[in-house]
């Protein structure tokens, strides 16, 4: 699909900004892309218009009223992005602080005694929020552990430990350290069929960037991303929650609406630019196939983009040309193994013999953006067990190219043939 289209992935690649040099470096190669992705030209000129306005939005004059239209588009369009029929979008600092949110009004809302459910691969963004608020609630927290070896938590593992007294639960969708999607509707499932009352809550930062988000079939209560790594920019997250969380008591000023949840005036030029990344979702739609409907465009794009990074990561594996691929390098480890379906647009890797920094700024030297993940607070539930003290993690997007693959593959082999000298 993408990668038969040079035309296409050509068009892609001009409507990023930054796509193959920095202003601060020259000429690179971006595989840090789950730090944040790349950002849409059109973000960046909408940004630049909405920072200039000093009107707020709801305010009864033209520019007011236009701002405040501008984020109730947004709102509808996010609803047809991530397809969802109730609920609702509000915007926060970040995806993190709006999982703590979500996260602390869940436990504290919770009957006593009860229990808070979550897993071992979790990002620490829903694994803090679950445990501190927890405690403080009086509930209990049930680990499920992750499989060590594939990256992965699946609904069997949440079903052999879910009970009918569990409340709140969180999931992960994707892991920004093993790169692994989880089956989110099927770890859904699972819960509910014990405890159908549970409040669900999912990360979905690192995922979101790949398309194909369906929160009607996923059956929860929350989802948060963080927009800077799905094509737009730093400085605020989104989340949704259900109408069952939106009446929940929750933080909020004295008589305010009741499903209130956003403080403070909103940046209008934020919720602006979810609506570009929207419309370029529906663009890329429009150029794989013949779908005329927003949704079906959505839905194909999603596609597309997990078919080309699946064609990209396979290469980076298994090798393209003459170039072998990390699977062939002796002293190369690929976290979570070579052959795992479950991968989205991320390899996290471990030289044997080098330090992850040392790697990671060799790579740098030729032009080759990648990044260090240290056994620490982000990481150390993925890499403790692994025995691994860091690893390096190069993520991908559909607005990379073979050409890129093939640039990496090289420099690593390089790396590779100095450490068999």
């Amino acid at each position: 699909m993408i990668e038969d289209n040079p035309a296409l992935i050509a068009a892609i690649r001009d409507r990023f900004a930054h796509v193959d040099s920095c202003p601060f470096q020259g000429p690179r190669i971006f595989f840090e892309n789950a730090g944040g992705a790349l950002t849409l030209k059109s973000v960046v000129e909408t940004s630049t218009f909405y920072a200039a306005l000093p009107d707020n939005p709801g305010r009864f004059n033209p520019a007011g009223q236009g701002t405040q239209k501008v984020i109730d588009k947004a709102k509808a369009d996010l609803a047809v992005f991530m397809n969802t029929s109730s609920g609702q979008f509000f915007a926060g600092e970040s995806g993190t602080e709006l999982l703590f949110r979500l996260i602390r009004t869940a436990c504290v809302n919770a009957p006593e005694g009860t229990k808070v459910i979550g897993s071992s691969i979790e990002h620490p963004a829903t694994r803090s929020a679950a445990r501190r608020w927890a405690d403080i609630a009086g509930l209990s927290y049930v680990n499920v552990p992750h499989d060590d070896e594939t990256g992965l938590v699946t609904a069997e593992d949440y079903a052999a430990l879910v009970t009918p007294d569990v409340s709140v639960a969180t999931i992960l969708h994707a892991s920004p350290v093993s790169g692994m999607a989880m089956d989110v509707a099927a770890i859904s499932r699972a819960i509910r069929a014990v405890a159908p009352g549970c409040v669900i809550i999912v990360d979905g930062i690192q995922h979101a960037a790949h398309g194909q988000l369906d929160l009607d079939s996923y059956v929860i209560d929350g989802y948060a991303i963080s927009p800077y790594k799905v094509f737009s920019r730093h400085g605020y997250g989104i989340a949704w929650i259900s109408d069952k969380l939106s009446a929940a008591p929750h933080d909020m000023l004295i008589d305010a609406p009741a499903t209130g949840w956003e403080f403070g005036t909103r940046d209008a030029g934020a919720y602006a630019t979810v609506s570009d990344v929207v419309a370029y979702f529906e663009w890329l739609g429009s150029q794989v196939s013949p779908a005329t409907e927003r949704r079906e465009r959505i839905e194909a794009a999603g596609g597309a983009i997990h078919q080309y990074e699946r064609f990209l990561i396979d290469a980076m594996i298994n090798g393209t040309g003459n170039l072998p691929g990390l699977k062939d390098l002796a002293h190369v480890r690929i976290i979570a193994g070579a052959e795992n379906p479950a991968r989205e647009g991320l390899v996290s890797i471990a030289v044997a013999g080098v330090a992850s920094p040392d790697v990671v700024e060799a790579l740098n030297s030729q032009g080759i953006r990648t990044h260090t993940r240290k056994a620490d607070h982000y990481s150390g539930n993925v890499l403790d067990p692994l025995g691994l003290d860091d690893c390096v993690r190069v993520s991908l997007c559909h607005y990379n190219t073979l050409q890129e693959v093939a640039e990496f593959l090289g420099a690593i082999k390089d790396i590779e043939t100095r450490l068999a000298a």
